[in-house]
């Protein structure tokens, strides 16, 4: 079975658009995840996912948590994503969500080698074992996936 996998901050979340979200997370404030506008058609992603789940696939996200982030802090951020994605994607049943430490490998996820990944980071998708694409191709790649069907 495939999972199609995605990235949080960056690629469907604009963490990065809200005002001042760095120094807001080095002091340990988790608005800036529960502010984060959705960086794409929201109803159209959920629409595609939830074929997509009908035809087989699973689907799933790997997010980090904040790279200076304590216990604490960590579990606040966790809490604050699933809200996210609950807000921003209530329809969709997500088959893993996995908000980990920052910098832990994305691939120790990975469920098959023909697992897809969208992520902002260019890095993370070129040691991805399986296709990765940036942001900008989430809905084209979906579309494409639903064709192929």
């Amino acid at each position: 079975m495939r999972t199609i996998w995605f990235d949080m901050d960056g690629t469907i979340a604009d963490l990065y658009g809200v005002t001042d979200w760095l120094p807001k997370l080095r002091s340990k404030d988790v608005s800036p995840y529960v502010e984060a506008k959705p960086l794409l058609n929201l109803s159209l992603l959920a629409r595609y996912l939830n074929k997509l789940q009908t035809l087989g696939y699973t689907i799933g996200v790997i997010s980090w948590t904040s790279k200076d982030g304590d216990h604490d802090y960590d579990c606040a951020v966790r809490d604050a994503k699933w809200d996210w994605l609950f807000e921003h994607l209530p329809s969709v049943n997500w088959n893993y969500v996995r908000i980990t430490s920052y910098g832990v490998s994305k691939e120790k996820w990975m469920k098959a080698t023909d697992d897809i990944l969208f992520d902002d980071n260019p890095a993370i998708r070129d040691r991805w074992i399986g296709d990765a694409y940036p942001p900008d191709q989430i809905l084209s790649v979906l579309k494409e996936l639903l064709h192929q069907e």
